[in-house]
């Protein structure tokens, strides 16, 4: 029987099969698996002949507590970018930066690599714009006179053979790792084989030589990274450049940083001349706020160690269909559910037959549990038609039983929501589960809510619909309002 010559191999998640099909077993996508030439010779083991071995080397032990031979961090003096890598570049760490198409990612390393060219031995491999191409975006920007050196090239052999030297570049920028490829692979550029290879090569380089490499990687219609996911695995530091496209801002997200805090943000504004770090993201999200308006609550949520202040939206009206609308940008649909399951079951909210919409403001997508008592803040005086008070911030966990259960960091949002000004925040009770009470911040007014009844009970039922007739709710400490 002749032995086979190719293999069919999925491009979303590596799996290897003898022929094609059209979904994929392992990871449930259609239409992924490509055909793939298999490697002249299969791996061999650690044996160099039938009953002939080669020792190994002998492997040297070191202590933990030596000094770090790798120079300091270097520091691209974009504070936003510094931020979110844990304060600068390491030596021989590599980066992975995805996002959607035409979102920004090579404008960002390009205004990255002109600051740092200023103290740095800086190199921009292009793979997928020709060289004019790229010079005409540096003269956009005003970095056309920064000594970054730039080259369009695509093969890893070539791109060792040149950063392998004495003279080797400090940093390094691949753009991108899908237009890379192996010459001793037969798959084409962009398969899971090249992805894995190319990256393998890149970043051995980079421990070997000490170079920051900043890999730039395309992202698949769900938003993940492209090609396998041991890519991920395989770098020291994993960042999402996100944004919605009627919206100019950007947020740079750390999801994996081996020399940093995670689910780190720095939040970048699109302009005609490129990119421009927010150093206060607080006052931008807030920025168009209009007063006193029902169904908007202000949350103060907290990004890696940055508290950050988003303005909530909500809009409840009635359903004309049998199956109500639940439409959610910005925030978890289950979650939203399960807030207004509670509202209903322990508040006696009605939402049954109605559409509820929901939006974060600003385009900024929020993932932690503190905003359910702003969400059900703004559920609450979206049906009332009650306005939360525009001076009033509001944070909290609610668990199904009622109860608002407090969080993390509450210090620190605190103290952002007074430094912008606001005069009143709605916080879970602290000193229920044994924990010191909140320290009183200046010129901030804190009022602990222990149930969910505690909040529905702060808007006055006789201006709007909140409880059916008959139904019952426990007052709170005076109204939202007052």
């Amino acid at each position: 029987m002749p032995r086979a010559t190719t293999r069919h191999v999925c491009q979303s998640c590596g799996a290897s099969y003898p022929k094609w099909s059209g979904r994929c077993e392992a990871c449930g996508e259609w239409n992924s698996i490509v055909e793939e030439a298999l490697p002249e010779a299969a791996p061999r083991g650690l044996k160099a002949g039938a009953g002939k071995s080669v020792a190994g080397r002998r492997l040297e032990f070191v202590a933990l507590d030596g000094a770090p031979s790798s120079p300091p961090r270097r520091l691209t003096r974009i504070a936003e970018f510094d931020r979110v890598t844990g304060g600068g570049l390491v030596a021989g760490s590599a980066i992975l930066i995805g996002g959607d198409p035409g979102i920004g990612k090579s404008t960002l390393l390009l205004q990255v690599m002109a600051r740092l060219a200023a103290d740095a031995h800086c190199a921009y491999i292009s793979g997928e714009e020709a060289i004019d191409q790229v010079r005409l975006r540096a003269q956009r920007l005003g970095v056309a006179g920064s000594a970054v050196g730039l080259v369009a090239a695509t093969n890893v052999r070539d791109i060792l053979a040149t950063l392998d030297d004495d003279d080797a570049p400090d940093v390094v920028v691949i753009d991108s790792i899908q237009t890379m490829y192996v010459d001793t692979l037969d798959s084409a550029p962009g398969t899971v084989a090249q992805v894995r290879a190319s990256a393998a090569e890149l970043i051995r380089l980079a421990k070997r030589r000490g170079t920051a490499v900043l890999i730039v990687g395309h992202v698949t219609k769900e938003g993940m990274i492209a090609g396998p996911r041991v890519l991920e695995h395989m770098v020291d530091t994993v960042l999402y450049f996100e944004g919605e496209r009627g919206h100019q801002f950007r947020i740079l997200r750390a999801v994996k940083n081996r020399f940093g805090p995670t689910d780190e943000i720095g939040v970048f504004e699109m302009t005609d001349g490129g990119l421009v770090e927010v150093p206060n993201p607080s006052a931008l999200f807030l920025a168009e706020r209009r007063g006193d308006i029902s169904g908007a609550a202000v949350f103060a949520g907290v990004e890696g160690t940055r508290p950050v202040l988003v303005e909530i939206q909500a809009l409840v009206a009635p359903s004309p269909f049998g199956t109500p609308r639940r439409a959610v940008i910005g925030w978890d649909s289950s979650r939203l559910a399960m807030v207004m399951a509670v509202l209903e079951a322990r508040c006696g909210v009605v939402l049954a037959g109605k559409d509820v919409y929901l939006n974060v403001a600003g385009g900024l997508r929020v993932s932690e549990p503190a905003a359910d008592l702003a969400v059900a803040a703004a559920l609450v005086s979206a049906i009332s038609g009650q306005a939360v008070p525009h001076d009033t911030v509001v944070f909290g966990e609610i668990g199904l039983s009622g109860e608002v259960r407090a969080v993390g960091q509450m210090e620190t949002r605190l103290k952002e929501a007074a430094k912008l000004g606001f005069a009143r925040a709605l916080v879970p009770t602290r000193h229920r589960r044994g924990n010191a009470r909140l320290a009183p911040v200046s010129g901030l007014d804190i009022v602990e809510i222990d149930q969910l009844t505690d909040l529905v009970g702060r808007f006055d039922p006789e201006a709007g619909s909140i409880l059916p007739k008959g139904g019952s709710r426990r007052q709170g400490q005076g109204r939202a309002g007052a």
